[in-house]
């Protein structure tokens, strides 16, 4: 933080004096820390380049004023707006999800036809080695496309996207998350990695589309294409912004998975950091209408346009419970393989973690992304190829539901069934293994599987390209959870409850689970997806089993993935020791100070400083018997406080002077939002320099404050559920002593020892 301007009487001296430094308790002796600018990564690290979200909306006189005028028919207006806006966000997410799997249907169907042609071709006359090249150059071409231009046009494309998603609504500012460059290149990015083959899906990314979508219609403008259809102005703020981004990845669930309600428990136990009842309602109607659009576009284009009966990206199919049903002997049997998946999934999270680790310091350059992500396509369609060329399971082809059947070396009518695995889409893979009837798989081809697809999943994940985690995840547990069935079924006579397509359905929700550990929101989502209630309460226990088990080792892959961003996530709760910490050990100090009548150069000074690690500004104002400071309110500059008072004339002309310009409006700033100019680029002259001007149009009159000995927990409770930016610090005279921020409070979490305290960095 800069020295404390010396402004509105604060005093340079004393040691717990207003806007002076009160960092730690013995802060006597200690200067403030620099920050160095780049320090090797590690996980023990907090980056400063992450700004914050305000979510509490701050009630100036513009913003007061604005209100008081509307009357209660337009806040009626205001409200069918809403229910307007989720609509449109349910039946564009819908459409797009439509987009994405005709898409990767037809381009998919086309690369499989050719090598599939190619392959029977060669398998006749011999030169197998061709075929084996042809497929890996076809994936590592598609593959290329979809990862140059996430890794040169757009980054953050990269992955499900659900990770940036839960720390936008967190509150934390992710650069270009929710523009409609990166849908675009999302969603292209994701058709061709499930084209080229990766061990990939296409439903995580959903959830990052159906964000985008509804930040871009909630704003009523692009920003991108420069158009400003001046509708929905209103929502044009953080905080209405959050509420629309939170229906649009429970629309992005519902679309991917045909599960509204599991849309909707998603958004509130991965995604949303703060709830009320009218958003749930509102966001379960934009699930509903997401599952919706996509069923009634993707049944016409199949041609049953009156049977509705696609209702997500995957269906899972029915599962019959008379043929399918499970008995209270089973439970334990379940509950074991919740064990499994923990343990699985926790060692997919271990060694992807690390692999991650080794990205970020030495593939970190686009050109050796784009790289990595061709050798991995390559790799994948050769490993597929060798594991079908050396497998000798084949099956009948009469009756049998396989896509792209591969004869190869097996007798005619018969096909291998490794292929059934391998050579197709992960979505068609998976509900093979949900339903094929017992018998379709050998033991050895589904452990072979198994154990290939859980390492070239995990190595796909994290890669340059657009995919999602939830498919690969489920594949990999069918696999083993068919095999566990099949081997159960060995040992116990071929019993009539021992199905091996009901225990593939435990399989992949444990190992799901043990991956992402989500419970709630996941169970719902089986449920719906297999449209039986009946397996909710075995498919409850084995999430609950796999996230505890999967907790005892390594953090969920999406946790593990924004600690490694370093960026400055918030928990539900702040962690369980550090009620030893209070505020005046954690808040940053000092504080630059402001009066209510300001000269603009030192405005201009303070807002261009680049060393300040927070952009709030306590506004204090003197008194004149003695040299307290009364907090006056806090001018919280999120890039709006900034520019909009120095670009427009509304300074006073010179102090002894009460003239006005121009009044700002609440207009200017919602016009602006949310790109706003950095202070850097207006020209301030020196004659501006000297003017005054007046903040209390501006200021928050009424910022939430905490005593310097308030708890940490008391802290992190109230910053956490009001969803605050900045959190004024004042000791017993209301003096302001210090700025708690999302940083200093994320940067103490639990470890493996103990309380920690995070490195703060540029990095």
């Amino acid at each position: 933080m800069s020295a404390s301007v010396s402004v509105a009487g604060c005093p340079q001296g004393g040691k717990q004096g207003p806007c002076q430094p009160a960092h730690h308790v013995s802060q006597e002796t200690e200067l403030p820390r620099p920050y160095p600018n780049e320090i090797p990564h590690n996980e023990k690290l907090l980056s400063l380049k992450y700004e914050s979200l305000d979510y509490d909306n701050s009630e100036n006189q513009l913003f007061l004023e604005e209100e008081r005028r509307i009357n209660h028919a337009a806040f009626r207006t205001v409200e069918i707006k809403r229910w307007v806006i989720c609509a449109m966000i349910g039946i564009l997410t819908g459409l797009v999800a439509c987009f994405i799997d005709i898409v990767v249907e037809n381009l998919a169907g086309l690369k499989y036809r050719v090598v599939k042609d190619n392959i029977d071709k060669f398998t006749e006359k011999g030169g197998l080695s061709f075929s084996l090249l042809l497929w890996a150059i076809l994936n590592a071409s598609v593959v290329m496309v979809g990862s140059v231009i996430v890794a040169f046009i757009e980054p953050v494309a990269a992955g499900s996207g659900i990770p940036q998603i839960k720390c936008y609504l967190n509150g934390v500012k992710i650069p270009h998350v929710v523009r409609l460059k990166t849908l675009v290149i999302k969603v292209c990015g994701v058709i061709l990695s499930v084209v080229g083959g990766l061990a990939v899906g296409k439903e995580g990314p959903m959830i990052h589309s159906g964000a985008v979508i509804a930040a871009g219609i909630s704003q009523g403008r692009s920003t991108s294409l420069k158009r400003d259809f001046k509708i929905f102005e209103y929502f044009r703020r953080d905080t209405e912004k959050r509420d629309f981004v939170s229906a649009g990845a429970a629309a992005g669930v519902s679309a991917a998975f045909g599960a509204p309600v599991g849309g909707v428990l998603f958004s509130l136990e991965e995604g949303a950091s703060f709830w009320n009842q009218f958003l749930t309602w509102r966001i379960f109607f934009a699930s509903m209408i997401s599952t919706f659009t996509l069923n009634s576009v993707l049944s016409v284009y199949h041609g049953n346009a009156w049977d509705l009966s696609s209702p997500g990206l995957i269906n899972f199919g029915r599962f019959d419970t008379e043929k399918m049903g499970y008995t209270i002997q089973e439970i334990p049997i379940f509950i074991f393989m919740g064990v499994v998946g923990g343990i699985l999934g926790a060692l997919f999270n271990a060694l992807n973690y690390w692999l991650t680790m080794f990205r970020i310091r030495y593939i970190h350059r686009p050109c050796l992304q784009v790289i990595e992500a061709m050798l991995v396509a390559a790799v994948t369609a050769a490993v597929g190829f060798v594991m079908i060329y050396c497998s000798r399971d084949c099956q009948p082809i009469q009756g049998s539901s396989v896509a792209y059947p591969l004869q190869l070396f097996c007798a005619d009518g018969e096909y291998n069934s490794m292929a059934t695995a391998f050579f197709n889409t992960p979505e068609k893979s998976v509900v093979n293994l949900f339903h094929d009837p017992p018998g379709s798989y050998n033991p050895m081809t589904l452990g072979m599987f198994t154990l290939m697809y859980f390492f070239l999943a995990c190595w796909t994940y994290g890669l340059t390209v657009s995919a999602g985690v939830f498919i690969p995840s489920l594949l990999i547990g069918a696999a083993w959870g068919r095999l566990f069935g099949i081997s159960l079924s060995y040992l116990t006579k071929g019993s009539i409850w021992a199905d091996p397509g009901k225990y593939a359905l435990m399989g992949a929700a444990a190992q799901l689970g043990g991956i992402v550990r989500m419970t709630l929101s996941l169970t719902v989502i089986m449920m719906e997806a297999t449209g039986n209630v009946t397996y909710g309460f075995p498919i409850m226990l084995v999430l609950m089993t796999a996230k505890i088990v999967g907790d005892y080792f390594v953090e969920g892959l999406y946790d593990m993935h924004i600690q490694l961003q370093s960026v400055p996530f918030l928990h539900w709760e702040a962690p369980v020791t550090s009620h030893s910490l209070t505020a005046r050990e954690v808040m940053s100090t000092p504080v630059t100070c402001l009066r209510r009548i300001e000269r603009v150069g030192t405005v201009v000074d303070i807002l261009s400083d680049t060393s300040s690690n927070h952009n709030g500004f306590p506004v204090v104002e003197s008194n004149p018997n003695t040299t307290q400071v009364g907090s006056g309110g806090c001018l919280c500059n999120s890039g709006a406080g900034s520019w909009l008072l120095l670009s427009q004339p509304v300074f006073v002309e010179r102090a002894n002077l009460s003239l006005v310009q121009r009044r700002l409006k609440l207009k200017d700033f919602r016009d602006a939002y949310p790109r706003f100019p950095p202070i850097q680029s207006i020209h301030v002259s020196q004659d501006e320099r000297e003017c005054m001007i007046d903040l209390s149009e501006f200021m928050n009159p009424s910022p939430y404050t905490v005593p310097q000995e308030a708890s940490l927990p008391r802290v992190f409770k109230l910053f956490r559920a009001l969803g605050l930016r900045h959190l004024v610090v004042v000791n017993n005279h209301n003096e302001v002593v210090g700025m708690v921020t999302r940083k200093d409070l994320a940067r103490y979490r639990l470890g493996k020892e103990g309380l920690e305290e995070l490195s703060l960095a540029q990095t």
